[in-house]
């Protein structure tokens, strides 16, 4: 008999296993997203201490903790809950359900004799059994619950399996199929209980199978996979990306990507329906009005007004003026305008990092710095070219235009912070100007504020004394944290200015790997130090700044070695009581040496994405030797090359590119050892001088 026998769960025993089985594939996956660590650097940053509160901070607030709800995941968290929730109950199923467990048919143990019995021990004990149990002979007990015909089948079975141990092909039949009748049918049984598909709910169940397979799940990955392909790697739209290439100018100005950020379709969201034409007219008048410091209230150059009277109404020409009111801190006088305005920063602040990987691409030096500016401006909530006094609390353009007087250039926060207390005081506090609370609490804020002050520049050849055509060099940037109007600052230690080179056996070190540490009783590696998040009242979303650090080639106007980008630093920056450290920093960067020898004049530059003013530009020279030389330096030098198969050699090999020559030993010690073989009279000689690092490699 041959066949295939499907049944259902008919005891709800394979039911709730398939149920937790499906729901496990699911909620296994959230839960580890739910419960990892965030890769946001934000996320357990300190804070700068302050107690201003600008106009409209409720509306601030409100937003920032929309944005926490949403990076926490609360839909992910409930989902999560929900499914645990359902597997605990199919676990308690699982566990209370009575299982069947369908037996394997084994003629010895239905006869009840050892395996090991004989063909003659065999018969004897199935002719008592078959004397015992034949169906003339014995009737059925109603205490047991026997029936004739249970009584039959036992009997019936008694016989196969005494045939399946002495009939030659019945017990062909149990050898090769597991059954003296041959091939059985094939049963699957089906983790659906037997309610679900009797009295003619089968038509549901396959509408119910034809949702799931048919609709559900090609729209689930339909929708996973278009989500990939619509967003791109800095998270905007790939249609607005789009949008910005379309923007990009080699001389663009911040007005300018302001501009350009207006195109991202990420605003249609925001400003669907009536928001996208409500209250454009006053919006305007407003943003267009003059200003205290500048001739328009936004903070808009004469180019970017034509740019906006240029455009059609509509989502576009509304978010940028909403974007010019943000910078310009204009007072909307209307709560719907008031939130579209703090909205629109984060949005326009992301597409910015579009446009800065859109730049970066061309390689040419205005736009990427024009886009790290902006961002500064949009943090900061201050137009392009407006003075860096606006960053500290309750200075307004009419305060900070007092403050500088008739200047033609702005004052950074580093020089309004030098000046002399009692004259700094009398420029900032008076009618019109700020109170002495104010004012404290600007000086407060000023100190505390991370700059970096690049202190040295310079690169190297891990273990190498000169930089070699296409070796692999390390551009090094020493500086110390140096807030605003910080006092009693420590000279400079020569000795922090260097960077020692790693022990050869530090593969971590060499190669720029982060450490695990902890262990073979070695002290754990200290935790990479966080800045403070930066502080920026008008921005409603909680942001770490980021120090970008790059080489440029003046003359051309192109970038020479990308951007390298640090969120965290290797010393701690302020104490446990908020004063500043003045650690020497370190950041490194490596990139590949020009393939021709000679002396290469950079532009260096360091650039915070969160604070206005706190750049640096100095120049810089890489002198690439020729390989030559180098060979020369190393034939004179004590130390002996690394053999090709160590650890040195082969950093040696992917730094310069090239094998290391096989390790030559000095001629001193050459003569020594042929002195000790020819000393035959055992004398003993004075080896203190003798140089012993290449005989113990």
């Amino acid at each position: 008999m041959s066949g295939t026998d499907y049944s259902y769960d008919e005891q709800g025993q394979f039911f709730p296993i398939f149920i937790l089985t499906i729901v496990g594939i699911v909620t296994l996956p959230l839960t580890y997203s739910v419960l990892k660590p965030s890769s946001d650097p934000g996320a357990t940053a300190p804070r700068i201490q302050s107690d201003y509160r600008p106009k409209n901070a409720d509306l601030v607030d409100a937003q920032r903790k929309a944005q926490r709800r949403k990076d926490r995941r609360l839909k992910r968290v409930i989902t999560v809950m929900i499914g645990w929730s359902v597997m605990a109950l199919m676990a308690y199923l699982i566990f209370v359900t009575a299982r069947t467990i369908p037996k394997v048919w084994n003629p010895y143990d239905i006869l009840g004799i050892s395996e090991s019995a004989s063909e003659k021990e065999i018969k004897s004990h199935y002719k008592r059994l078959s004397l015992k149990f034949h169906p003339d002979k014995i009737r059925p007990d109603p205490a047991k619950n026997e029936t004739i015909e249970s009584l039959n089948d036992y009997f019936v079975d008694l016989t196969k399996a005494y045939k399946a141990l002495t009939d030659e092909d019945i017990r062909n039949n149990f050898i090769q199929f597991g059954h003296p009748d041959g091939k059985q049918s094939f049963s699957i049984g089906i983790a659906l209980p037997n309610f679900i598909i009797a009295d003619g709910n089968g038509k549901y169940v396959i509408l119910v199978y034809a949702a799931l397979l048919g609709v559900l799940l090609p729209y689930l990955v339909g929708s996973w996979w278009y989500g990939t392909q619509r967003m791109s790697k800095e998270k905007v739209l790939i249609e607005s990306a789009n949008n910005l290439f379309r923007e990009y100018e080699e001389d663009i100005t911040e007005g300018g990507v302001v501009g350009a950020l207006s195109t991202g379709l990420e605003f249609e969201a925001a400003l669907k329906g009536e928001k996208a034409e409500s209250g454009l007219g006053k919006l305007e008048s407003r943003i267009l009005a003059p200003g205290a410091s500048n001739a328009y209230a936004g903070g808009l150059a004469e180019k970017d007004k034509l740019k906006l009277e240029d455009l059609e109404g509509g989502v576009r020409r509304k978010a940028l003026a909403l974007l010019w009111a943000y910078l310009g801190r204009v007072d909307l006088d209307d709560p719907a305008l008031e939130q579209a305005k703090l909205e629109a920063a984060p949005i326009a602040h992301a597409l910015n990092a579009s446009f800065g990987a859109i730049s970066l691409a061309f390689g040419v030096t205005a736009p990427i710095i024009s886009s790290y500016k902006t961002a500064q401006n949009l943090i900061q909530a201050v137009p392009p070219g407006a003075s860096p006094l606006l960053q500290l609390p309750h200075i307004t353009p009419a305060i900070a235009q007092a403050i500088e007087g008739d200047s033609r250039t702005h004052l950074t926060l580093q020089e309004y912070m030098s000046l002399p207390e009692t004259y700094r005081r009398k420029l900032s506090v008076g009618k019109g100007l700020l109170t002495e609370a104010e004012y404290k609490t600007v000086v407060s804020v000023a100190t505390q504020l991370p700059r970096l002050q690049v202190e040295k520049g310079f690169f190297k050849v891990t273990g190498e004394k000169y930089i070699i055509p296409s070796s692999l060099v390390s551009m090094v940037v020493k500086g110390r944290f140096i807030p605003p109007g910080s006092e009693n600052i420590p000279e400079v230690n020569e000795l922090d200015l260097e960077d020692i080179d790693p022990d050869e056996e530090d593969l971590d070190a060499l190669l720029g790997r982060e450490k695990s540490g902890g262990k073979d009783g070695k002290k754990p590696e200290q935790k990479p130090v966080q800045p403070p998040l930066a502080y920026a009242p008008y921005f409603t979303k909680d942001y770490s700044p980021r120090w970008h650090v790059f080489l440029t080639d003046s003359k051309q106007g192109k970038v020479a070695v990308p951007p390298f980008t640090f969120t965290t630093f290797d010393q701690p920056i302020y104490t446990k009581d908020g004063k500043p450290t003045f650690n020497m920093q370190t950041l490194k960067a490596q990139f590949q040496a020009p393939p021709q020898a000679g002396h290469y004049t950079f532009v260096l530059h360091l650039i915070c994405d969160s604070y206005v003013g706190f750049d640096t530009k100095m120049e810089i020279t890489l002198v690439v030797d020729e390989a030559s030389k180098a060979e020369e330096m190393g034939s004179d030098d004590d130390i002996s090359e690394p053999d090709e198969d160590s650890l040195a050699g082969q950093m040696h090999a992917l730094k310069t590119g090239a094998p290391p020559p096989q390790k030559k030993k000095k001629a001193k010690q050459i003569e020594e050892s042929s002195d000790e073989e020819s000393n035959t009279e055992g004398e003993v000689e004075d080896t203190s001088e003798t140089d012993t690092d290449t005989d113990e490699e």
